[in-house]
Order: structure tokens, then sequence, then C-alpha cells
């Protein structure tokens, strides 16, 4: 398993959620081919750290799937806007940080020895006869 993690993306971690429980459980490969299509910013920064954790891991993207993404609050840079007679209101523009685990696709390794076994029984019964 091997993970990445992109720190201070000015992005509402609200919004990055969203995008982040699309993508978990997915292949790797399919996660960042849906997401390049996503119109969400933070589509963007999920799919560089999906292909980030996969490069840390020194796997393929279509041989991983993603264990977890896990979205989390940064800090909030305040900044603050005049308003009705010299007072003033604060504004908050927060940023996020984003966890990425990837992980070996087991089923997916269940499903190639499955095959292999099947295609050696097939190549023995095409012998036999």
């Amino acid at each position: 398993m091997s993970k990445a993690l992109i720190k201070f993306i000015r992005l509402s971690p609200t919004k990055a959620r969203l995008i982040a429980r699309e993508v978990q459980g997915m292949n790797a490969e399919l996660a960042m081919a849906s997401l390049k299509f996503m119109p969400n910013k933070g589509a963007k920064y999920i799919a560089n750290a999906i292909s980030s954790a996969v490069a840390n891991g020194g796997f393929e993207a279509n041989e991983v799937i993603v264990k977890s993404c896990r979205v989390d609050a940064g800090a909030a840079l305040k900044r603050f806007r005049p308003r009705a007679r010299g007072s003033a209101s604060r504004i908050r523009k927060p940023t996020s940080h984003i966890l990425v685990e990837v992980a070996k696709d087991q089923a997916g390794d269940e499903k190639k020895t499955l095959a292999k076994k099947t295609s050696t029984k097939k190549a023995t019964v095409k012998k036999e006869s």
C-alpha cells in the first residue's frame, strides 16, 4: 500500500469530499480517467494525488485500487471586506489536505490466477482428445 498527500490546496474541503467519495474503491486507472472529464476544480487535484500514490508504490495504474481518499480541512486564509458604516466582515478562504492510499487489487490477482488455471485446463483437455 502506498500513499500520497497534497497539502494546502485552495479548495473547500466539502467540495473536494464530494469528488473523493466518487473514486473510493475504484481501479486507479478508471478513477483517473473519470476524474479527467469532471468539471470540478478538485477533480484535477485528486487525480494528481492518485497518480502520485501509484508512482510512490511503483505500481501500474491498472493493477491497484483506490483504498481510501480522504480530504481534511487545512488552515483558512482570513480576509476582510469593507461593509457599511466603516465596519468590516471576515471572509474565510478554506484550504484542504488530500490523502490518497492505493493498494494492490487482490480481486484482480485472483481473476488472473483463475484465468490461468482455466486456460491450462483447456489446453490439457485439447491435448488428450
